[in-house]
């Protein structure tokens, strides 16, 4: 990774672990979210994960009134370190403990990849 790979990522984490922070409070069963990107075709390899404790819980926000507002969170944050996305809907993903457990015993790395 480039030094300037290295650096961006870095900001990335920091204005997402805000975004998680917050959700934290505001979302009923959120518990985590990560990134992951290819920083030879970035931003379009962006892509932030949304990890709910349960099916259950992730059907209710998806279901409610705030289903949006992680992906307005993450885009305004984003839009903060100049980074455009056009449409950050295709840039996130949710998922949960309860799938990650049944499908992969637990194992979010390999999940992930």
């Amino acid at each position: 990774m480039r030094k300037s790979d290295k650096k961006m990522d870095n900001q990335i984490r920091l204005v997402l672990t805000d975004v998680c922070e917050t959700a934290l409070k505001d979302i009923q069963g959120f518990e985590w979210l990560t990134h992951t990107v290819d920083y030879a075709r970035f931003p379009q390899t962006l892509k932030v994960t949304c990890v709910f404790d349960t099916n259950e819980n992730l059907e209710a926000y998806l279901h409610s009134t705030l289903n949006h507002s992680l992906a307005l969170r993450i885009h305004t944050e984003l839009k903060s370190l100049d980074i455009k996305i056009k449409n950050i809907q295709n840039h996130i993903s949710y998922d949960t403990e309860e799938h990650c457990h049944h499908s992969h015993e637990g194992n979010w790395a390999e999940r992930l990849h």
